[in-house]
Parts: structure tokens; C-alpha cells; sequence
């Protein structure tokens, strides 16, 4: 039996370091920044790290709805969208993540993409 990805990459300790450099990262970016002034980043990080967990097949489980729900109200252009996947692959990268396994993830949060991009 083949290990998934969350098993792989050390589990949710190790996910939720790489969430945390993703969110510097964001943070840091003057295209994405501000998305996340005026937000709770303690519990941003904690649901991120969970829906990151279960996209690498971790025993989290987020709907779409509920990721549409939470994106709604940011009117997220394609570019940003964009912006924040390539960072999401650096930070992916940095921490070893083999390129296969970085496709997938990035073509995971593609196929959410009508769920957090603005009328995508």
C-alpha cells in the first residue's frame, strides 16, 4: 500500500510548517497582501493547514461550498489566483516537495479554481 502525500511530506506538523511559509509569503507579496489585512491569521493558517492536509489525502475534509463560502466576499481576480499558486509552488518546493507532487497539489487547487476566483 502506497503512502498518500499527507503521510509522505511527515503529516500535519510538517503541513502546517509549510502553510505558516506559504502565509509569509502572502503576506509579504504587495499583489496578494492585502487580501488578509483584517483577518485572523491564527485561524486562517488552522483551516488552511487542514484543507492543504486534505488535499494531500490527510484525513481533513473541506467541501466546495464551504471554500466558495469562504472566498466569496475577496472578488479574487484569475491573476491573483495565479499569484498565489506560484507561491504556493515555491513554498512547496523549498520544503522538497517533488515536482509530480507539486502538479498535483497545484492541480488540485486548480480544479477549485470557480470556487475562489470571482466569476471563473
Amino acid at each position: 500500500m502506497s503512502a498518500t502525500l499527507y503521510e509522505k511530506y511527515g503529516g500535519f506538523g510538517s503541513i502546517s510548517r509549510v502553510v505558516m511559509s506559504f502565509y509569509d509569503r502572502l503576506l509579504d507579496s504587495d499583489e496578494v497582501g492585502p487580501y488578509f489585512d483584517d483577518i485572523d491569521m491564527k485561524r486562517l493558517i488552522d483551516h488552511q493547514t487542514k484543507f492543504v492536509a486534505s488535499l494531500l489525502g490527510g484525513p481533513a475534509d473541506f467541501s466546495d461550498d464551504r471554500l466558495e463560502q469562504a472566498h466569496r466576499h475577496l472578488q479574487i481576480d484569475g491573476a491573483d489566483f495565479d499569484a498565489m499558486k506560484q507561491i504556493l509552488s515555491d513554498t512547496l518546493a523549498d520544503f522538497g516537495f517533488e515536482d509530480a507532487d507539486r502538479e498535483t497539489v497545484l492541480g488540485a487547487i486548480e480544479a477549485r479554481r470557480s470556487k475562489i476566483v470571482a466569476g471563473a
